[in-house]
């Protein structure tokens, strides 16, 4: 791929983005006031259940759908309205990968690769040494004669990638590109995303319900519910301070750093009083346990965990505090000043 030239990345823009299907008392707000930037280069995660508007937002971007109201600017072009020839103009300039692959089953990888460069009506030759080349990109140099039916799940979307960026894209769409593989193979395909990125320079937007999917490649994370966009930052930020309800259940689904109901009623059994800390770099955790501890109380880690993202560490742990409940409840008042702490209580 180092002999093909790439321009940087797609700068994305959404500008106060409505889309309403139906009307009346029929209508429903799919979309509801999008505003956010996606730099070039940037890898935005885009995440939300089902329903919260996701896929919509895809459909926008590729033009298969059109806003109720709002801009979509594509560097700096608002394609809002935009007469059709052009947005299939503009749609080469955007790779698509999909759930299931969407492959010909009557095409080989090489052939299904070649097909977005015979529509552009790239030469026979040309589009041998391109295929050849994306083949290689992928880790499937030795599959181009395969079926979509004699490859795996991974291979398939391996192909699916290729494709996508067969006529040099500078913006990736990938619309739960991971969902129909099993962790093992989704982090082969995520590793495949970070390299198109790192080496490609392209602006990538991933759709997906699952956490761990943004953890692993975003920059960026946009938590959606209800179409709208509820939070939106760092993955660091998101991930270590989620400021709505929604965005703290997808981290807690990854994290798994906070006792649930049963774990908390069997840690409640012992003696003491129980407290999840929020640990970030800049945490008073340690402050407050040595004064604490000054105090006679005992100190122990019963549940927890500690992660890294983008060279950052942070996580939650429970404690159970023994001792003085004086002493107990000035820990309790010292910390909760600088972090996030929470007493577990019947």
């Amino acid at each position: 791929m180092a002999t093909t030239a790439h321009s940087p990345g797609t700068r994305v823009e959404f500008r106060n983005l409505t889309k309403v299907f139906g009307s009346g008392d029929s209508a429903v707000t799919a979309l509801d006031d999008i505003t956010l930037t996606v730099e070039p280069g940037e890898i935005l995660g885009v995440i939300g259940y089902s329903g919260a508007g996701k896929s919509t937002l895809v459909r926008m971007i590729n033009g298969l759908d059109t806003p109720t109201s709002g801009q979509l600017l594509l560097d700096g072009t608002d394609v809002v309205g935009m007469p059709e020839k052009k947005i299939r103009s503009l749609r080469r300039n955007i790779g698509m990968i999909f759930q299931q692959f969407n492959l010909f089953t009557s095409r080989t990888a090489a052939g299904n690769i070649a097909y977005p460069l015979k529509l552009a009506g790239m030469g026979k030759s040309e589009r041998a040494r391109r295929v050849a080349e994306l083949l290689d990109f992928v880790g499937l140099s030795d599959r181009g004669d395969n079926y979509p039916e004699q490859l795996s799940g991974g291979q398939k979307q391996r192909v699916g990638i290729a494709r996508a960026l067969a006529t040099n894209p500078s913006l990736l769409l990938a619309d739960e590109a991971t969902s129909a593989l099993d962790p093992e193979t989704t982090q082969d395909v995520l590793g495949l995303l970070r390299k198109v990125n790192a080496e490609l320079g392209i602006t990538i937007v991933v759709i997906t319900h699952e956490m761990d999917v943004v953890r692993s490649i975003a920059d960026k994370v946009a938590v959606m519910e209800n179409g709208r966009v509820v939070e939106f930052g760092g993955v660091y930020d998101v991930f270590s301070q989620p400021k709505t309800p929604v965005a703290a259940r997808f981290v807690a689904t990854t994290l798994r750093n906070t006792p649930d109901v049963i774990e908390a009623d069997e840690l409640l059994a012992g003696a003491g009083r129980l407290f999840t800390v929020n640990l970030t770099e800049d945490s008073g955790f340690f402050s407050a346990c040595a004064t604490a501890r000054l105090a006679g109380v005992s100190i122990n880690i019963v549940h927890g965990g500690i992660t890294t993202l983008k060279h950052h560490s942070f996580g939650k742990v429970t404690v159970r505090l023994t001792g003085d409940d004086t002493a107990i409840q000035a820990f309790y008042d010292q910390l909760s000043t600088t972090t996030d702490v929470e007493e577990i209580i019947r």
